[in-house]
């Protein structure tokens, strides 16, 4: 077998990323592919560098700029393969990563998806590229699993590292267009619930850029009430597949971390999450990051830490 591959592409603005990003897929070892890219109305040279590409094999939509999620969906209209790997325009491909994940999932069941082990780099410098071990580099015969442990702060997979067959795709739905900041995580909370087994390949790589402006960044009110929503549609869907006392503390993790995450910034919206973490039987979850911000979260509360750790950053930047 030699299945199709499309390589999904959301571009806004990336001049600085996209040339890089489109090179790496490009140079998938795996030979049957399409790379999609879909320019959301940029302002700067994406569309007109992207154009430079346009090959067999390399498509380019521009559009008006309507948001990351519709040009998700755009480029997913057009995309004509029996797998489907998003890209963001900053992230990156190991050559052979694709190769090794449609190899795997040849051998496994229908609706199985792949992830792989990702490294994290800085200041677009992928000699900074670094990989803990996580503890969900791992399969998962039970994907419910999978998110149990994401929401627990013990695990997470980046849109680069996972590969998924056209079957799951159709079964999770088009992007949330109404969803902004952690638009990612409804969509792959869908996705992975969808999924009939998470097959694990260890000798795959994506990398996954931190450091620069992006949505992922966004701090206004209408993105802290994406993150909101995000939230709530994504323990309505667990618990719709599974209501249980494993199901219900995750969810209560998620609310809490997204306190953690928003504190103080809308006060409003963390007390909304913390009553869903009462009505969900409450949390363990805590504070993380610096061993100095934990210390500070013991002795005077999380609060008292994140506020503290607010005004530091301020102070600093």
């Amino acid at each position: 077998m030699n299945p199709l591959v499309s390589i999904l592409i959301p571009v806004y603005n990336a001049e600085r990323w996209v040339v890089e990003t489109l090179e790496s897929a490009m140079a998938q070892t795996w030979p049957n592919k399409e790379i999609i890219v879909v320019d959301d109305g940029s302002t700067d040279l994406s569309l007109q560098l992207a154009q430079g590409y346009q090959a067999k094999n390399v498509k380019v939509v521009a559009e008006i700029h309507r948001g990351q999620t519709a040009t998700l969906n755009k480029a997913l209209t057009h995309a004509q393969g029996d797998f489907i790997q998003y890209l963001d325009a900053d992230d990156l491909l190991a050559p052979n990563k694709i190769e090794i994940q449609v190899t795997r999932l040849l051998d496994e069941d229908a609706d199985a998806s792949a992830t792989c082990r990702w490294e994290r780099f800085y200041n677009d410098d992928l000699r900074t590229a670094f990989s803990p071990e996580h503890e969900d580099f791992r399969d998962y015969d039970s994907p419910i699993e999978w998110l149990i442990q994401a929401w627990n702060c013990r695990g997470t997979m980046p849109p680069v590292a996972w590969l998924f067959p056209r079957s799951v795709v159709e079964k999770a739905g088009p992007w949330n267009e109404e969803l902004s900041l952690s638009n990612d995580t409804e969509y792959f909370t869908r996705a992975v619930l969808s999924s009939h087994k998470l097959a694990f390949c260890p000798t795959a790589l994506g990398y996954y850029r931190s450091g620069n402006t992006s949505l992922s960044g966004r701090r206004d009110r209408k993105a802290l009430e994406s993150y909101f929503q995000v939230c709530q549609l994504c323990v309505e869907q667990l618990l719709a597949v599974e209501n249980s006392t494993r199901t219900r503390r995750a969810s209560a993790n998620l609310w809490q971390f997204f306190a953690f995450q928003t504190y103080p910034d809308a006060t409003d919206l963390v007390q909304r999450a913390e009553e869903q973490v009462r009505q969900l039987n409450g949390t363990d979850l805590k504070l993380g990051g610096s061993s100095a911000l934990r210390q500070v979260s013991r002795l005077a509360g999380w609060k008292t830490a994140r506020r503290l750790q607010r005004i530091y950053y301020d102070l600093r930047y």
